[in-house]
């Protein structure tokens, strides 16, 4: 007997409440599978801790938002002892919902068994760190290198999947230079091509301080910053955001409307049926609606507030306005969706 497809219309998955991508950095991290590369030595470890700590105090990442929750880092390469060092250059003060391992199984002994215990044990996970990817490595030769990077980040993919966590993998670059960062990662292209987001942090030369961290990935725009690593702590700093990939909320004409209706009518309550009527659109409403929950972020900070309810079969919209403190202006100009340290580097 043959095994058929379990399919979905195009309409049923449009009208389905599926929830928004979870931004675990708003615009910068999404929830799923990630790498992290960079030249040995570079400061790669330290922008991961830093990364960890600020999560796990739910304290913004270059004045992005965080979600804070508990968090998980593998620091495979290192000692308690240098650990320790780390933290204490980093902060002053860090929260019980951090924590450190430095020893783990491999991909092929157990390490996703260890990671769902974990993540059974804290409800909250948002974000686990893997410093580095190559400690994890499978190293069977069974099957070509391009099938085996692929097939190890996809084990990583049905954790994050599932769970709705982020997972960053620290790794390596090449040596050889390429006018794309992203064709540098150490390995086949399954390790670009298999993660969800890949993040390049790479100098000009060993000496400098600031570096640039490329970005790219299913739920992000192309970033680009120029961060610097801190004089007095080792902290990478953003020095600018030279980001060609953002989209204003008001080039998005449905969004647009949404927008101009709620700065008139300050709230509104119903379902996306009657936001509609109101608006006097002509969007179909399941799409109305899609459109305002996937971008409840960006709406957010133009101070644009959503919620959703249920009652039966009914399904509503909450919609108020509440203009930022001290915000002069109304301008529609906010990001729209995708809304991440080896030693100290000599």
């Amino acid at each position: 007997m043959s095994i058929k497809f379990k399919t979905i219309t195009g309409p049923d998955l449009m009208d389905m409440d599926l929830p928004p991508t979870r931004m675990v950095v708003r615009r910068l991290l999404p929830q799923g599978t990630h790498i992290l590369a960079g030249a040995p030595k570079i400061g790669k470890s330290f922008l991961a801790l830093w990364l960890c700590i600020q999560v796990s105090k739910g304290e913004p990442v270059w004045g992005l938002p965080t979600e804070k929750g508990t968090v998980l880092y593998l620091c495979l390469e290192d000692s308690l002892s240098r650990i320790q060092d780390r933290v204490l250059s980093l902060t002053d003060s860090i929260p019980p919902n951090i924590h450190f391992a430095i020893a783990a199984e491999t991909l092929n002994g157990g390490l996703i068994k260890q990671i769902e215990a974990f993540i059974a044990e804290h409800h909250d996970t948002v974000l686990i760190v893997i410093d580095t990817l190559q400690l994890v490595r499978n190293t069977s030769g069974d099957i070509n290198a391009y099938a085996n990077d692929y097939k190890d980040i996809s084990q990583f993919k049905t954790i994050t999947n599932d769970r709705g966590i982020a997972i960053l993998l620290v790794h390596h670059l090449r040596k050889q230079k390429d006018s794309d960062p992203f064709n540098m990662v150490s390995g086949t292209t399954g390790l670009t091509g298999a993660p969800d987001g890949t993040y390049i942090l790479e100098k000009d030369s060993r000496n400098s301080r600031s570096a640039k961290l490329s970005a790219t990935g299913r739920d992000i725009d192309r970033l680009e910053y120029i961060i610097e690593f801190g004089k007095d702590a080792p902290i990478w700093e953003l020095i600018s955001d030279n980001s060609d990939g953002s989209f204003s909320l008001s080039s998005d004409t449905i969004l647009s409307g949404v927008i101009d209706f709620i700065k008139t009518e300050k709230e509104f309550v119903g379902t996306a049926s009657e936001l509609a009527e109101k608006m006097n659109s002509q969007t179909l409403p399941n799409i109305l609606s899609k459109k305002i929950i996937r971008n409840i972020t960006a709406l957010e900070e133009l101070g644009i507030i959503v919620e959703r309810s249920r009652t039966g079969e009914k399904r509503e919209l909450a919609i108020i306005y509440k203009p930022p403190a001290g915000d002069g202006n109304d301008s529609n100009d906010s990001k729209i969706g995708s809304d991440p340290v080896q030693d100290l580097p000599s």
